[in-house]
């Protein structure tokens, strides 16, 4: 195997992963603190990816469409946890299962309405988008090394956030016992809706920077939310470092995967058959990986200490 090849899809495995983390980190607080299921969290990532290609659009300016995606879909998830979310804390996980179930589907008939049916085209700044030389003779597109850049620098800003300011200290409090923490005086409300904003935000930088690489369509979160699912499985419900390592984890998983199993399978089948069945293996090992992960830590990598 070349090394360049090696070192390209690592580079592909982080930069996934960093994504996925971005959509993981505000799923896991949620799920964590809250004790909400909120399978909308995806559909958030979709409106994210919608607002960006509107305002690049309407602004020419990708990184001004970013901000504004990112202002505008964090003011979505408040104004969702005020009027929906909010009604559902003291329900049962399957009630919540339900509703936030019922809000993919509209949301995913409302973005029908507004945007149409069509994919919609979005693509990367003109200025990052070709290759550039990492190391003698080894290429690799500009924008992906961006998107890995944006995604360590919003990790330091979110143990920042957890592990040194005040709404951090509340948000750990929270995640290791909410009864206790409301008791203490931590505002609880303020800081779920706070939480969802900033969780809505991290949605919206995801589906800004995954949407030059993937298709901007109706229903692009269903899937992707899967994968942050499994994720906060891995690290640990709850913990942000946990979400870290296991977004990282999946998307080398998941890259390698798809990347190496197709060669692999080359040697002992057909072309056709192992590049059909390499993508379906790949898959399966990102499964295969969260159940090791659970035999051995059932409460994830990192767990929130309760």
């Amino acid at each position: 195997m070349p090394p360049s090849l090696f070192i390209e899809q690592v580079l592909n495995g982080f930069q996934f992963g960093l994504m996925l983390f971005l959509l993981a980190a505000g799923l896991t607080l949620v799920l964590g603190i809250m004790d909400t299921i909120n399978l909308a969290h995806g559909s958030l990532y979709m409106i994210g990816a919608y607002l960006t290609a509107t305002l690049v659009g309407a602004t020419g300016s990708f990184w001004l469409a970013v901000l504004g995606a990112v202002l505008g879909t964090a003011l979505i998830g408040m104004l969702l946890e005020l009027s929906v979310l909010r009604q559902l804390y003291r329900r049962d996980h399957l009630s919540q299962v339900l509703a936030t179930f019922a809000l993919i589907l509209i949301i995913n008939e409302v973005v029908r309405m507004i945007w149409g049916s069509q994919p919609l085209l979005l693509s990367a700044p003109e200025a990052l988008s070709g290759p550039v030389e990492i190391l003698p003779g080894l290429y690799y597109p500009a924008f992906r090394l961006v998107i890995i850049g944006v995604g360590l620098l919003v990790a330091l800003l979110l143990f920042w956030l957890v592990n040194r300011t005040r709404v951090g200290m509340w948000l750990r409090a929270g995640a290791s016992n909410r009864e206790m923490a409301q008791a203490m005086g931590v505002p609880i409300k303020p800081l779920f809706t706070l939480l969802f904003g900033v969780g809505a935000g991290l949605c919206a930088i995801a589906g800004a920077f995954l949407g030059p690489i993937l298709a901007v369509q109706i229903g692009m979160g269903e899937s992707i939310l899967i994968l942050a699912f499994v994720v906060i499985v891995i690290g640990g419900i709850g913990s942000i470092k946990g979400a870290l390592v296991g977004a990282l984890l999946v998307g080398l998983v998941d890259t390698a995967g798809r990347a190496f199993l197709p060669l692999l399978l080359s040697r002992v089948a057909s072309p056709e058959v192992a590049s059909n069945l390499g993508p379906a293996l790949a898959s399966i090992l990102i499964y295969l990986l969260m159940a090791v992960v659970l035999f051995f830590r059932p409460q994830g990598l990192f767990p929130a200490r309760t």
